[in-house]
């Protein structure tokens, strides 16, 4: 097993100690089962993948045409003064 020192604000630190005393666990044992934790859920990406990029998402076709929609805006303000 390895050491090492880690620098922690003092709110965090704090917090973290307090957990592990009310859960009877050194704050080792919660600094390795947290970073697992992490690690767990955020795999680091394999080497060798395609980068990043941005999702695209298809949002289907408008359901006016946008030549249209001048005019069907205008009809919803016009019934909309009306009311």
């Amino acid at each position: 097993m390895n050491r090492t020192q880690i620098q922690l604000p003092d709110q965090l630190y704090q917090r973290a100690k307090q957990w592990a005393e009310v859960n009877e666990c050194s704050l080792a044992e919660l600094t390795r089962r947290g970073l697992e934790s992490y690690l767990d859920r955020y795999p680091a990406p394999q080497a060798g993948t395609q980068t990043w990029q941005i999702p695209v998402v298809n949002l289907g076709q408008p359901k006016i045409a946008l030549e249209d929609l001048r005019e069907h805006l205008a009809g919803i303000e016009s019934r909309a003064m009306d009311a």
